[in-house]
């Protein structure tokens, strides 16, 4: 991965094609096995150490992906996704998808896992929303439900019930084991800076905003712009930036 991070300007330049070079999801889970087991995979570190999250810690809270268009916000959102199936059992996560683009997650729709696919302006994404909300408030058990906003910007005109649904579970969620993923693309930032606040652990894919970036980021000094679209991601971590690599994914990914 090291190697591959050295090489980042060649390949913008080049607008080359890093997949091929990547591991796949499994091969990445086998060489990084075993995981534990709490944990759900976003991706490989240039150290080729892997980036987790503790599903059991509620601190990082809830997770805003940000990345330009067509810089790989769903394609992070999908593994995120086909590493809960292939790491964990139905019975201890499952996840549920709003977004505009349903057809993009026919691969995933039948996974044991999965508690639904919604498109975001039919009726059943509200109504999932709102389950959701009820599920948490009333939830004992261990079980884990990751849920996947492919984008923010889409609920812009939801019911008000629902949004404050949304705002309670960003606020209250991963105390309940209830672990909100959101996209959003710089494009639509301005509009939804209020609810920046509510995401401590904020993930940027290729960002060419470098004032939006560096008020999402609240840095200065990530050359966000740099990043290698669809493929490379970086968090803040303390002062200092973590670089990732996400897996390729065998088949039926989003490269959005």
């Amino acid at each position: 991965m090291e190697a591959l991070t050295e090489l980042v300007p060649e390949i913008n330049a080049a607008g080359a094609d890093v997949g091929t070079v990547l591991p796949s999801l499994t091969e990445a889970l086998t060489d990084l096995a075993p995981l534990p087991r709490e944990a759900l995979f976003f991706g490989i570190a240039e150290d080729g150490l892997p980036i987790l999250l503790n599903l059991h810690d509620p601190i990082p809270g809830p997770l805003l992906v940000c990345a330009d268009a067509g810089a790989g916000k769903t394609a992070f959102l999908q593994l995120a996704a086909q590493a809960m199936i292939e790491m964990h059992s139905p019975e201890d996560v499952q996840f549920g998808v709003l977004t505009g683009h349903p057809e993009e997650w026919r691969n995933f729709e039948r996974a044991e896992h999965c508690a639904g696919i919604f498109a975001i302006h039919e009726q059943a994404a509200m109504d999932f929303v709102r389950s959701l909300g009820e599920w948490a408030h009333t939830n004992r058990s261990r079980q884990s439900v990751v849920f996947l906003l492919d984008d923010l910007s889409r609920i812009e005109n939801a019911d008000d019930d629902v949004k404050d649904t949304l705002r309670w579970l960003l606020l209250r969620g991963p105390s309940r084991h209830v672990w909100p993923i959101v996209a959003l693309d710089p494009s639509d930032g301005e509009r939804f800076l209020p609810w920046l606040d509510f995401f401590r652990t904020r993930i940027f894919g290729r960002t060419t905003d470098a004032a939006w970036a560096e008020a999402a980021a609240r840095s200065a000094r990530g050359g966000l712009d740099s990043l290698v679209a669809g493929s490379q991601f970086a968090m803040l971590e303390g002062s200092r930036w973590l670089k990732f690599w996400l897996p390729r994914l065998e088949e039926g990914g989003s490269s959005r």
